[in-house]
């Protein structure tokens, strides 16, 4: 897979008398555009719920950060007769040379908390298979 993405685009909605807070403390210098502004509200909201993020993923057994899947560690595991939980905090890849029939012997569930990228076809086919 080509230079993965670090980032993913999200929508939001804000109320009108909030944006217009956001865009008075952008005028008056404290952030260089709302993007700016929102990221660090995101960040501070984070980091005073770090301990119960790191208490769920552990709980959960979930894969903290970046997680790829090359078309060779699936034909290993297929040809081990093993099988993976994809289970992922972050971003989650299966490389875009993996046909939909080696993802499904070979990758159990999917739970991918952040972003999972990979072919339609293979995200097709694990559907049934993948936790929202």
């Amino acid at each position: 897979m080509a230079e993965v993405d670090r980032s993913e685009k999200i929508t939001i909605n804000v109320g009108l008398v909030d944006l217009g807070q956001i865009d008075l403390l952008v005028d008056e210098g404290f952030y260089a555009n709302r993007t700016d502004f929102i990221r660090t509200a995101i960040r501070r909201q984070l980091e005073s719920r770090a301990a119960a993020v790191n208490d769920t993923v552990a709980r959960r057994t979930l894969t903290l950060g970046t997680y790829h899947l090359s078309r060779r560690d699936l034909e290993e595991l297929r040809n081990a007769g093993q099988t993976v939980e994809l289970r992922v905090l972050g971003l989650a890849t299966v490389a875009d040379d993996v046909s939909p029939e080696l993802a499904l012997a070979t990758i159990s569930s999917v739970e991918v908390l952040g972003a999972f990228r990979a072919s339609r076809a293979v995200k097709a086919a694990l559907a049934p298979r993948t936790t929202t």
